[in-house]
């Protein structure tokens, strides 16, 4: 699937989902999602296999390795890894442009036990 050239392929996105600036390629959770729910992400139906929080993002695009993370129409950070349209966007395939990594290390750590169920 390549880059989303429409208002109608925007319009086809859960409602669930804030896209800040048409130039994203990420969107915002409006709420928070559970695990398991069907999602319609630019057009296409996906199940999400982890529970995203609220303000947590979701790619609206695939995004290769290395490639910008667009929120508010500017890279935010780059990505680490292959991100498929769906996947959960967050510490785990993303690093910040802008901010050194060891002052994400307890946020990575955190987001880790959350991602395991783990309370913290």
């Amino acid at each position: 699937m390549g880059r989303i050239e429409t208002v109608t392929d925007r319009l086809k996105t859960d409602s669930r989902l804030l896209i800040l600036s048409p130039r994203d390629n990420v969107a915002v959770a409006r709420e928070a999602i559970s695990a398991g729910e069907t999602l319609l992400v630019s057009g296409h139906a996906i199940v999400t296999d982890i529970r995203i929080g609220m303000g947590h993002k979701i790619a609206l695009l695939p995004i290769g390795a290395g490639e910008k993370v667009l929120k508010y129409g500017v890279p935010i950070g780059s990505a680490t890894a292959d991100i498929a349209v769906g996947d959960h966007v967050h510490l785990h395939n993303i690093r910040s442009d802008y901010t050194p990594t060891h002052s994400l290390d307890a946020a990575r750590a955190d987001n880790e036990r959350e991602s395991n169920g783990e309370d913290r």
